[in-house]
């Protein structure tokens, strides 16, 4: 009867562990430029998300019977600084509980800046109370 010697191996061999570390390298190849990308889509969420609640704020504040009645939108929709907002500096608190403390910036008394690429610039006009982006 032969008997045939059984071997106790354990662990990788060279050759796989080179595999492994090829398949990760070209996975990490694939998912950073996807990785890099969120940014710019997590900036250009957030403008949309603000712009939407600061619209949805003003008509709340113009049907409001205790301020705007149904007769007029907010004179301005803040009272902040301009400068960047900031926890200090909220803006957008007349129409937004607690404001928005940071990414956007005020420019003036009606204008204020995104966090997209820092040239999307949004314009309040309180005649209308129309809040749209007038810069790209």
């Amino acid at each position: 009867m032969m008997y045939q010697k059984v071997r106790n191996e354990k662990g990788f061999t060279l050759i796989e562990l080179i595999m492994v570390l090829v398949i990760l390298g070209i996975l990490g190849a694939i998912a950073a430029p996807q990785y890099v990308n969120l940014s710019s889509e997590a900036k250009t969420a957030n403008e949309n998300a603000v712009s939407a609640a600061v619209r949805g704020g003003i008509m709340t504040y113009f049907v409001d019977p205790a301020r705007g009645n149904r007769t007029n939108f907010p004179a301005a929709l803040d009272a902040a600084a301009n400068g960047a907002c900031s926890t200090t500096n909220a803006c957008f608190d007349t129409v937004l509980p607690g404001g928005v403390r940071d990414q956007w910036t005020k420019l003036s008394g009606t204008t204020y800046r995104s966090p997209v690429n820092g040239t999307n610039v949004w314009t309040y006009n309180s005649t209308n109370g129309s809040f749209a982006k007038t810069t790209t």
